[in-house]
């Protein structure tokens, strides 16, 4: 597989430990987060509430994070420009728009009107992250490895990596979710499908219900996934409890995953607090999670470099450029 580029390379490391292991805070969530913010009546919830909240968010966590994934809307230049992304800490900005379009069964990704990959690359990021709603066996499943393509070719033109951010869902309307097994197929079958269209880091779900308690085969269906992905990929937590989140993440660091990008898992309980309770949560609990959360990543996670050659560069690279 040939390395890669060197915009890509930076932007790997600026988003990694000096290990290559990923420990990304998520909070590029949008109309999720205003239906958690105000349950009852989501459409109370002003813009500047979405924005104040992951501001408050990444100030007190980002620190403890290799990275942080943020929207174009709320977040991203608000967060820049209010100085509450460390130095040290590297930048993804999500490009696509919230939700879909199609039929349930048949799910279409769009990007965010008025935004691209190029206006991401100028603002400073150091990746963009795409989601995408897949099922291998979906009859929009070529149509979604074209945009997958087309955004992965977009980000090569102007040399920024792309995380790419696939999430399942059930072809039948009327089943809520998908079962245990047929999740582990998805999973696996879109890292296989996806992973060799252009994309640099996978932000994966995890390939079992987590009603299914077995770490056996926990173990061997995160193995499938490193089997089948042909880039590093990291774990999402999908909003599940804290704890069993760091069992998912020890057996998936120890199959093959590079690290994790996490939100809800960590700081899902802030939603519903005081502004002054919040802060206590945020700058003792939350941040003691993200913390150990980094320790096991950087502790038991595989590199992103092992998955690619040494990149040797001579001296007329940049006339090549």
């Amino acid at each position: 597989m040939q390395p890669p580029t060197i915009g890509k390379i930076r932007g790997l490391q600026q988003c990694s430990t000096s290990r290559g292991t990923f420990t990304c805070l998520a909070l590029d969530h949008r109309q999720n987060l205003r239906r958690a913010l105000n349950p009852a009546d989501p459409s109370l919830v002003p813009d500047s509430a979405l924005t104040d909240f992951k501001l408050e968010v990444t100030a007190a966590l980002a620190g403890e994070a290799t990275a942080v994934l943020l929207d174009p809307q709320y977040s991203a230049a608000q967060a820049v420009a209010a100085g509450v992304i460390p130095n040290n800490t590297g930048l993804v900005v999500a490009v696509e728009a919230t939700g879909y379009t199609g039929d349930p069964n048949a799910r279409q990704s769009r990007i965010l009107p008025g935004w691209s990959v190029e206006k991401a690359k100028y603002m400073g990021a150091s990746m963009i992250k795409l989601l995408v709603y897949y099922h291998p066996d979906a009859p929009t499943a070529s149509e979604i490895e074209e945009f997958t393509q087309q955004v992965a070719d977009e980000c090569k033109k102007v040399d920024l990596g792309v995380m790419l951010e696939p999430l399942s869902y059930p072809l039948d309307p009327s089943q809520k979710k998908l079962t245990s097994d047929e999740k582990r197929y998805v999973v696996v079958e879109t890292a296989r499908k996806l992973t060799p269209l252009g994309v640099d880091l996978l932000k994966a779900e995890f390939p079992l219900d987590t009603a299914n308690a077995d770490e056996t085969a926990w173990t061997m269906a995160c193995a499938e996934v490193s089997a089948a992905s042909v880039v590093p990929w990291i774990l999402l937590s999908a909003a599940v409890d804290f704890e069993v989140f760091l069992r998912q993440v020890s057996v998936a660091c120890l199959a093959g995953a590079s690290g994790i990008a996490v939100g809800r898992a960590v700081w899902k309980e802030a939603v519903s607090m005081s502004p002054e309770e919040r802060a206590a949560f945020l700058q003792t609990i939350a941040r003691e999670r993200l913390s150990r959360l980094t320790a096991l990543c950087t502790a038991l996670a595989k590199s992103w470099t092992d998955f690619y050659p040494t990149h040797q560069i001579d001296e007329h690279w940049y006339a090549r450029y």
